[in-house]
């Protein structure tokens, strides 16, 4: 019983990290109709300003934080300006494969400044375990559940209670409508753009804290994939719940599944749910099926 709640605390830490990347996926894809393979990427971009911000600045943890936020942000809104905007009207397609090479541009450009060597986190958070009777759970996983909680907290205050939050709402059910009653549509795709890497540059804080910080910490983005799938791809509660169960089936699998079948079960069993899902209800959970009038 101590192993399986371990486990499971694991496994939810590890799922709001992946809750956090599927968050950005949404946010961007609600208001652009854009899917960004780049998400991880700009998640593994925020993790290491926080690392140069403590290490070469000296700045003290709460600085360093709000500072990667503003930077991490204002570097997905150049990214929306100069390379998403000019493509808005073109096939999905052809944005698709434009994330997929900004996401190589920036993990070489992150190699190239930060090198491809993996560095050691400095976390703000103390390294003291907490003990849930014989188990034990580091304290940087109930440092990420609760800082995901209080983000999802946040979100749903801007979205629901400010004016800014209600017009991106607006945008997310009606593009040209919105247009028309007058809200400043391309100034909104950046600030989203802006708002999902800051975002990312949160949940890529945690996962850096959690594990390790190297350039190919931006691969979760493919792993955090199937939990949007599995919450709907236009869903801010299903990117949260399906982040949190894709972590849990995969820290259960590897303990549980593991020894039975040999081994790797962990790394694949997202995309066997992913499957799945696709197989049964391919618009998810909360995903809203396409309904075309003849």
């Amino acid at each position: 019983m101590d192993i399986l709640v371990q486990v499971g605390l694991s496994g939810l830490a590890m799922g709001c990290v992946y809750a956090l990347v599927a968050l950005g996926f949404v946010l961007i894809y609600k208001a652009t109709e854009v899917v960004n393979f780049a998400q991880g990427e700009l998640m593994m971009v925020g993790a290491y300003l926080y690392f140069s911000l403590v290490e070469s600045f000296g700045l003290p943890p709460i600085w360093a934080f709000l500072a990667t936020l503003l930077l991490a942000g204002l570097l997905g809104a150049l990214i929306e300006r100069l390379v998403i905007h000019p493509l808005m009207d073109e096939p999905p397609f052809t944005l698709v494969m434009v994330t997929i090479g900004l996401a190589a541009v920036l993990r070489a450009a992150t190699g190239m400044i930060w090198s491809h060597d993996t560095h050691v986190f400095p976390s703000p958070i103390p390294d003291h375990p907490v003990h849930l009777g014989e188990a034990v759970i580091p304290l940087v996983d109930v440092w990420t559940v609760g800082v995901t909680l209080a983000l999802s907290l946040l979100l749903f205050l801007f979205f629901r209670y400010t004016h800014l939050g209600m017009a991106m709402r607006a945008l997310a059910q009606n593009r040209y409508a919105a247009q028309l009653m007058g809200i400043p549509v391309p100034l909104l795709f950046t600030l989203t753009w802006a708002l999902a890497a800051a975002v990312g540059a949160v949940g890529g804080m945690l996962l850096a804290d959690i594990s390790y910080l190297h350039t190919n910490m931006g691969f979760i983005g493919l792993r955090a994939f199937p939990a949007v799938v599995l919450g709907g791809l236009e869903s801010i509660p299903g990117a949260l719940l399906g982040g949190v169960i894709i972590g849990l089936v995969e820290s259960l699998s590897g303990v549980y599944l593991d020894p039975i079948l040999g081994g790797g079960t962990k790394e694949i069993v997202a995309f066997v749910v992913l499957l799945v899902v696709l197989l049964v209800r391919p618009t998810g959970f909360f995903g809203l099926p396409d309904v075309k009038r003849v």
